[in-house]
């Protein structure tokens, strides 16, 4: 019977996890490998998109848990990381995005996004409500490092 309601607490636990929670390396893999990644923003599961250029254009990544650091983010191999990049055909195609994002937007419909000036979560940030967007960041504008939900 012990064994039963222990297992019934780590399932609640484990539903009522969300992205407000801490990243792990599960979540830093999906970010990085997740098709939901490169999905057209708002028919992805992630519901944070970070765009190359203002008002919402150009290349886009969607991005379902925090980010500690765009340029290096753990790839699930023993000691490996690799950058975030930029998803699409549009302008900014493939580059890097840590220092690289003009605008963004949250569709989510209880967290609130937070991208920030510094890696870890640090510095000046840009904070956009559930369902906000800014057509221009204002204090990370092309000198973003990290994401994170609140």
């Amino acid at each position: 019977m012990r064994k039963i309601a222990v297992l019934a607490g780590l399932a609640t636990a484990l539903l009522v996890a969300g992205p407000a929670a801490a990243a792990t390396a599960h979540d830093d893999t999906d970010n990085l490998y997740s098709a939901e990644a490169c999905k057209v923003p708002g028919k992805s599961k992630f519901d944070f998109h970070i765009y190359y250029n203002s008002a919402q254009s150009g290349a886009w990544r969607n991005i379902g848990y925090s980010v500690y650091n765009f340029a290096d983010v753990p790839d699930g191999v023993a000691g490996a990381a690799s950058p975030l990049r930029f998803c699409s055909s549009g302008a900014g195609a493939g580059q890097g995005i840590k220092n690289n994002a003009a605008s963004g937007e949250n569709s989510h419909y209880k967290y609130t996004a937070r991208v920030y000036y510094n890696s870890g979560f640090k510095g000046a940030q840009d904070v956009m409500a559930p369902y906000q967007y800014i057509d221009r960041f204002v204090h990370v504008f092309n000198q973003d490092a990290s994401f994170q939900w609140t």
